[in-house]
């Protein structure tokens, strides 16, 4: 739980966000650049509420034409007395250039110095990801990913930004001993997990956490739910056009999780988004209908886990599921329209047209998508898909190699599924060898994903027959 110090600061960084918000759909960028960073001021790891809402945001303003920092900016901003300055300072030169990635960089080094480790892992992905897309990719900058992986104690990410810097330098000396000493850190991390011991103090540890959130969920939903609806509620007939008070009240009103509830939260935005023809309150509305249709499918899936042959609850389950999925094609397409540049909206929108069998249509947004550093590799996973699908088999190859050349990392979920798509793609094509190798090698290192195994049996089988 925060400390009342941090829950305070956070309140007033909301303030400034949620202003930069408003401006921002007035296209003021500019300002609402300056609303986020003096909000980060206040909360300088908040991550979902500020960081990623800015970065959308700085894209936003460069597809519109936005122009790059000035001069002066480049020369005030250009150092700070602390690290949170130093990290400020940078953020505001990369949201007006989001494509110079130097600014990151400088983001970065501050972050790690700040203990700001939320944010770190974030900018060291998205530079990560950046660098390996570039045409010409910077030693130096994955000598920069190496020491702030390392300084995170995420060895494994730091080994392969070590790895891929000795291949740009294959003759420095120092950085083949780095990898050695760095590889040793990964065993050693790994090992804090082998002695019974450790392992076990772990669980319990994780297990007292769980139990202790389980207790405070309970208290938030009987007592604490309750005096924040009615809290809101006052606020806003206080402050009726305030829009962070409509916000508020929509906010309180979910987190009861029960119907009545909802409706009423989304009832309060619908009934906004009318009088004041303001988009965000619609685009609220969206996502609380979302999230209340996800809570009543899962209360379904519920009485399936502990009843299988429950008639009514299959039916409810494809009835709620159709309706989610209709619902949210609906809410991404009215995004899209009200925000035509916002690559976010377009990423979501391409999914539900894909998982609709739209490919056609899916293709060119996600191929727009693309241009979002945090969204480039699942952008080119779906186009492969889409390929796929469409029975392109031999372009969802090409597709799906280009984003494995551009992600690097072997063994996480994502790299496993653009690996698993990839040899499925050959193995439609009727390439079963490329097929079986590459099931093969996803098998070595998690026997258990989806089919893998299957697959590999059934074709060792046909090799051996």
């Amino acid at each position: 739980m925060l400390e009342e110090s941090d829950d305070q600061a956070l309140a007033k960084a909301k303030a400034f966000f949620e202003r930069a918000q408003q401006v921002a759909q007035t296209g003021n960028f500019d300002y609402a650049i300056q609303m986020y960073i003096e909000g980060l001021g206040h909360a300088p790891d908040a991550l979902e509420e500020g960081h990623l809402p800015l970065c959308e945001m700085a894209l936003q303003r460069q597809g519109k034409g936005g122009k790059k920092p000035s001069l002066m900016e480049k020369m005030r901003r250009s150092r700070g007395k602390t690290p949170l300055e130093q990290m400020l300072n940078a953020e505001y030169l990369f949201a007006k250039d989001p494509e110079h990635l130097p600014y990151a960089e400088a983001m970065l080094k501050a972050a790690v110095t700040g203990g700001y480790r939320k944010t770190a892992r974030w900018l060291a992905n998205l530079i990560f990801q950046t660098n390996n897309a570039a045409a010409k990719p910077s030693a130096q900058t994955y000598i920069l990913l190496k020491d702030s992986y390392a300084a995170l104690g995420e060895f494994d990410k730091a080994l392969v930004a070590c790895q891929k810097a000795s291949r740009l330098k294959p003759d420095d000396a120092e950085l083949a001993n780095e990898f050695k000493n760095l590889s040793a850190e990964l065993t050693m991390a790994r090992g804090k997990y082998d002695t019974d011991g450790d392992f076990r103090g772990s669980i319990k540890n994780r297990e007292e956490q769980e139990e202790l959130h389980s207790q405070a969920g309970v208290v938030k939903s009987e007592d604490y739910r309750l005096r924040a609806v009615e809290s809101a509620r006052r606020k806003l007939a206080q402050n009726p056009e305030i829009p962070k008070n409509i916000f508020d009240l929509a906010d309180a009103l979910s987190d009861m999780q029960t119907d009545e509830a909802e409706n009423d939260a989304i009832e309060l935005l619908e009934n906004a988004y009318k009088s004041k023809s303001d988009f965000s309150f619609k685009q609220r509305a969206g996502l609380l209908g979302a999230k209340q249709l996800r809570r009543k499918i899962r209360q379904a899936k519920k009485v399936l886990e502990t009843n299988p042959n429950h008639t009514q609850a299959k039916a409810v389950l494809t009835q709620l599921t159709a309706r989610l999925d209709s619902t949210e094609l609906e809410h991404y397409r009215l995004c899209m329209q009200n925000y035509p540049t916002d690559l976010k909206a377009k990423y979501e929108y391409a999914v539900r047209l894909a998982r609709n069998k739209k490919y056609n249509e899916a293709i060119p947004l996600l191929q727009e998508a693309e241009k979002d550093p945090r969204r480039k590799i699942a952008s080119m996973n779906q186009i492969g898909v889409c390929f796929f699908m469409k029975g392109w088999f031999a372009d969802a190859i090409d597709v799906l190699n280009k984003a494995i050349d551009a992600y690097q990392i072997k063994d996480d979920a994502t790299a496993k599924e653009l690996r698993y798509n990839l040899a499925r793609a050959h193995e439609e094509k009727g390439e079963i060898e490329k097929a079986l190798e590459i099931y093969r090698r996803i098998a070595q290192t998690d026997f258990s994903y989806k089919d893998v195994s299957q697959r590999v049996d059934k074709f060792r089988g046909a090799q051996d027959s």
